[in-house]
């Protein structure tokens, strides 16, 4: 979507590795852990959140901040934008070298491995277990499964869910009618009707430039796996795998239903004038279509058509704290996150912006319920979590993205062919890994 960084990478397999889906007892040593923190803010303390939110997205969290920072008088939390979600990464890091971390900032779950790794980012699990200022076993598990695993390494929690979100189908309802369609449901359905929509000026399917980074989905979609994480090998390079690639080449450069946003940068503004019927993007694109597409065209949304089976991404940031934080910071830091986590904050989020509620309660909320019955747009990516995985916690998983990404990129601008995109991309991205767990 326009101006939103679609780093929102693809992930695989479902949600089977990672942490249990109930709270787990803490140990003697967890125990130990979660007495040492404080639990009370003693003196005003100030925090800066790193965070790469723009447009109405970044006034919404702003509004959101400032009801904090109202709510209570210890606690001061100072947003720093730092500009997209590549420039924020690089600044983190460089930050990290430099020994100048802020106390929180939002991150992917990539990211999140490397700074795992070297030791950057706080377990939580203390501040969670912690029977003050902690949650109960209900609090925790009332997050969303699919983010609550996504935050747990072995068991340790070093996230809370943000910003998520999940690719939807976006259709132009005036096209549909006048060709009699239905919104598809299937692969064959969504060919179907890019090729009836396909006329005059117009182009049936559209597609982000970004889609090399979802092909996961494309092939646990075609019944095949992209990777085996307890063997650490890629294994797309498999029939589902050309399956996939050979469904959307089809589609982009053989039968010419489909186009890349190309120039356009994001399959918003094309879709917006009518020069596409349908799309796929990201559920957090919705406020920029809605400002794009108004008194232009009428549109609508609907979970991914599927394959052999359903399968989406589930994107977007998690809030995470550095070590080098004093105790102080954080625990304002973590009294900032279960503010932004909770029922009604979520709520909030999700109504203003188009990512998704992270709590079970909140997608159960009358005032929720109530939303998206009057605003029909922002239900296709909740009807998606019972199909919903992450990218795997993997060391290397940056690099296997770049690597596999760029492959299935070259197929569909056409510099490819599908045996030979799918052949690179596999050795390259089994390199990538195999590089990061010598």
């Amino acid at each position: 979507m326009k101006k939103i960084v679609h780093v929102l990478f693809v992930c695989l397999l479902a949600i089977s590795l990672a942490a249990c889906s109930n709270a787990t007892k803490p140990s003697s040593t967890e125990e130990q852990k979660t007495a040492d923190i404080p639990t009370e803010i003693d003196k005003p303390v100030t925090i800066e959140f790193w965070h790469a939110m723009t447009g109405n997205l970044e006034k919404t969290l702003q509004t959101m901040t400032q009801k904090f920072n109202d709510s209570q008088s210890n606690i001061n939390v100072k947003l720093v934008n730092q500009g997209t979600y590549d420039d924020l990464n690089k600044k983190l890091m460089a930050a990290a070298k430099s020994h100048t971390s802020p106390v929180m900032a939002q991150a992917y779950e990539d990211w999140m491995q490397d700074y795992i790794n070297n030791d950057l980012i706080a377990d939580l699990t203390p501040y969670i277990q912690n029977k003050t200022v902690g949650w109960s076993d209900s609090e925790l598990n009332d997050i969303v499964q699919v983010f609550r695993d996504e935050n747990s390494w072995n068991n340790k929690f070093y996230g809370v869910p943000f910003n998520k979100s999940t690719e939807v189908l976006y259709y132009n309802t005036d096209m549909f009618k006048e060709n009699n369609l239905k919104a598809p449901t299937t692969w064959a359905e969504l060919e179907m009707a890019a090729q009836t929509l396909t006329k005059g000026n117009v182009i049936g399917m559209g597609f982000e430039n970004a889609i090399g980074l979802n092909f996961p989905t494309w092939v646990q979609q075609a019944g095949g796996q992209f990777v085996d994480v307890d063997n650490k090998k890629v294994s797309f390079d498999s029939e589902e795998g050309k399956k996939a690639l050979t469904f959307l080449n089809d589609m982009v450069n053989n039968k010419k239903i489909a186009r890349l946003a190309g120039e356009d940068n994001y399959m918003s503004d094309p879709f917006s004038r009518g020069d596409v019927a349908m799309y796929i993007g990201s559920s957090a694109g919705i406020s920029f279509v809605e400002a794009a597409a108004k008194d232009k065209i009428n549109w609508a949304t609907a979970p991914l058509p599927a394959g052999e089976k359903a399968s989406t991404q589930f994107q977007g940031t998690n809030l995470v704290t550095f070590n080098s934080a004093d105790d102080q910071q954080k625990l304002a830091a973590w009294e900032f996150m279960k503010y932004l986590s909770s029922k009604d904050q979520t709520i909030y989020w999700a109504q203003n912006t188009g990512y998704v509620p992270v709590r079970e309660s909140a997608l159960k909320d009358s005032v929720w319920l109530k939303y998206i019955e009057e605003n029909p747009k922002y239900a296709a990516a909740e009807k998606q979590f019972d199909a919903g995985y992450f990218f795997p916690h993997l060391d290397g998983a940056f690099a296997m993205k770049s690597a596999y990404s760029t492959e299935i990129q070259a197929v569909l601008v056409g510099k490819k062919s599908v045996d030979q995109g799918l052949q690179d991309a596999a050795k390259n991205t089994q390199d990538a890994l195999d590089k990061a767990n010598k």
